[in-house]
């Protein structure tokens, strides 16, 4: 394995090297973008719909979520570290370990979906009552809990399909299977969450059951998909294989990713303990803002995919020079990225006040929340497209888990804490504190980039 440390020089780019690369940045962000709003969509649909439903339905199901949206840490985690050596064999010409390494995903991701299926099955009071001591609230997640689950056994195995077919460039067929998905949930929460006729609703168990639906068509079509001539799916040689060499290439990226994710996931998880213990009406603000900014973060995530895709396969290649010099355009990317967020977070802020049927006190305490994420998104995008995207391309997945650590950890979630259950902060000063991790980060991203630390080439020549 290659492991490039020292100083390397930039490539001066020429105008065709800046057109080309703007040209297939464009065409991967702006699909996956659209793919990650499509995705964001999914989930909140739930919300959305139980919106115009009531106050409690909506807070319970958005803290009864935290369970899958802490399983996703784990499962992206091992699915990104291993986009990350897929997209570097792809750059190399080597589908045969590249479709190991899938089949590597889909049998760690399977795992883990199993036992966040057992906790949700056996235990999902307790599982409620670590995010809010209202009985109602632990009644109505319990109950969500219980059933959407079973959607957690087909969700890893989609993303593993999906991730494939980002590799191999098939991102529209990965928008199209998350086009499908909108409108399967969108539909199914109508008739399952409200009834239609005779049919009773369901209520907050109707989003669940319409979860379970979405994931398992979703996981249906990328099988049928990945069947076609020329694309990479599993086989019985693959899902056998096993190398001592992948597993150590593996865990080599997996750990700084899965302590980033983990590290900013369960920040996310604390953040839901400190608002649930606020009250209902910070709850459902918080809520909402969550859905605001989950819609916004996808045009980012489609960028710091795209970036991460071109990098992964240039540094397969051994390109260094070149793919240090389209690192260095995606500070001026990641810069206008963070003002078209602020303005998409400005003009969704308008249509979710409106939407939600919220009381006084809590659309007040949405407004404020809104206007902190203008500047929360500007860095958000600045970090993310580095931290997401360029730095884990050779591998360099440490620097984003150290960042978290340092700025969520080890400064706004004590804060925070403190803030809320020993000084009594009022609530937007509690709010404003826990969530200024990434303005935090933001000054000292630039000095991990110019280390070089992430110019790696991270394949093999033969596998043991």
């Amino acid at each position: 394995m290659t492991r490039k440390r020292t100083p390397i020089r930039m490539a001066v780019l020429t105008k065709e090297d800046k057109k080309a690369f703007g040209k297939e940045l464009l065409t991967l962000a702006v699909p996956l973008a659209l793919q990650n709003l499509l995705g964001a969509l999914v989930g909140a649909s739930d919300a959305l719909m139980l919106g115009r439903l009531n106050q409690e339905s909506i807070a319970a199901v958005s803290l009864a979520n935290q369970v899958s949206f802490v399983l996703s840490l784990f499962t992206g985690s091992i699915i990104g570290a291993v986009g990350v050596l897929v997209a570097q064999y792809m750059g190399k010409g080597d589908q045969r370990n590249a479709k190991r390494f899938l089949s590597m995903a889909m049998r760690y991701s399977l795992g883990i979906s199993l036992v966040f299926f057992a906790l949700t099955l056996l235990i999902p009071e307790s599982l409620m009552r670590f995010f809010t001591p209202d009985k109602e609230m632990i009644r109505i997640g319990a109950g969500y809990l219980r059933i959407v689950g079973f959607s957690y056994l087909f969700s890893g195995i989609a993303q593993s399909y999906l991730m494939m077919m980002r590799m191999q460039g098939r991102v529209k067929m990965c928008l199209w299977i998350s086009a499908v998905t909108v409108i399967v949930d969108m539909t199914a929460d109508f008739f399952l969450i409200y009834g239609v006729g005779k049919w009773q609703g369901l209520g907050a168990n109707g989003s669940a059951y319409s979860t379970i639906a979405v994931e398992a068509i979703a996981m249906i079509i990328c099988i049928a998909e990945s069947r076609q001539k020329d694309h990479i799916h599993p086989d019985f040689e693959s899902l056998k294989f096993f190398s001592k060499d992948f597993e150590k290439d593996l865990w080599h990226v997996a750990p700084g990713m899965l302590a980033s994710a983990l590290s900013w996931g369960l920040s996310m998880t604390v953040h839901a303990y400190i608002m649930g213990h606020l009250g209902t009406d910070v709850t459902a603000a918080y809520s909402v803002t969550g859905v605001a900014q989950t819609l916004m973060q996808g045009l980012t995530h489609g960028i710091a995919s795209g970036a991460g895709i071109i990098l992964g396969k240039m540094l397969g290649k051994s390109e260094f020079e070149k793919a240090k010099a389209y690192g260095r355009r995606c500070f001026g990317i990641s810069f206008v990225n963070g003002l078209v967020n602020m303005g998409l977070i400005a003009a969704m802020g308008v249509l979710v006040y409106v939407f939600y049927a919220l009381e006084p006190a809590a659309k007040q305490y949405l407004v404020w929340m809104l206007l902190y994420h203008l500047l929360y998104m500007f860095a958000y995008a600045y970090n993310t497209i580095f931290t997401v995207g360029v730095l884990p391309a050779g591998g360099d997945a440490k620097y984003d888990a150290y960042s978290v650590f340092l700025a969520t950890w080890c400064f706004a979630i004590p804060l925070s804490m403190l803030g809320c259950f020993v000084f009594h902060w009022p609530v937007m000063a509690v709010y404003m504190v826990m969530c200024c991790d990434e303005i935090v980060k933001f000054p000292f991203l630039y000095l991990r980039f110019r280390t070089d630390i992430w110019l790696r080439n991270l394949t093999r020549e033969e596998i043991e």
